[in-house]
């Protein structure tokens, strides 16, 4: 067939659609109540953005609800996946889901502070990690003042668990 009986629409691009931070498989999809009030606002946003998205440009509003359609395909199965945990609920003294971290780097006696957060969660500017991140998993389970190995930049470090709060 001639290029000229092709619709100028039928040669759009598929969106992209960024993924969400991985979970992997067989992992329970661990949310703090703020985070699972986070999610539910996105997908709020996202419905409204759709309900109240112009239609003046066939073509423009067509590409826009696909990308929303495909980040709420992304959004309802981690909603409804995810299991809860109140960080108040959690044995105080120790590493857990929703612990805020004071951790002592053993070769430059340098600390830090994170919180343990569901991987939707994470970010590393609000210095949150997800409990899959792999230091996440090398400090739960300690308590204060015991310490962890863990393999930083291609050397081995100490890791001090120095506070936890939640």
């Amino acid at each position: 067939m001639s290029r000229g009986f092709v619709k100028e629409s039928d040669q759009e691009e598929l969106p992209i659609i960024p993924p969400r931070a991985p979970l992997p498989a067989g992992v329970i999809n661990y949310v703090t109540p703020t985070g699972l009030a986070a999610l539910t606002a996105e997908l709020n946003a996202l419905e409204a953005e759709k309900a109240d998205f112009p239609t003046d440009h066939e073509g423009e509003h067509r590409r826009a609800v696909a990308v929303i359609d495909g980040k709420l395909a992304l959004l309802r199965p981690r909603i409804s996946s995810a299991r809860v945990v109140d960080p108040a609920a959690q044995p105080q003294e120790e590493v857990r889901f929703g612990a805020r971290v004071t951790l002592r780097f053993g070769s430059s006696g340098r600390e830090q502070t994170f919180q343990i957060v569901g991987v939707d969660e994470a970010n590393v500017k609000e210095k949150k990690i997800a409990f899959t991140a792999p230091i996440a998993k090398a400090i739960s389970g300690l308590w204060a003042g015991e310490t962890a190995d863990f393999r930083m930049g291609g050397k081995a470090e100490k890791l001090e668990v120095v506070k936890i709060r939640y």
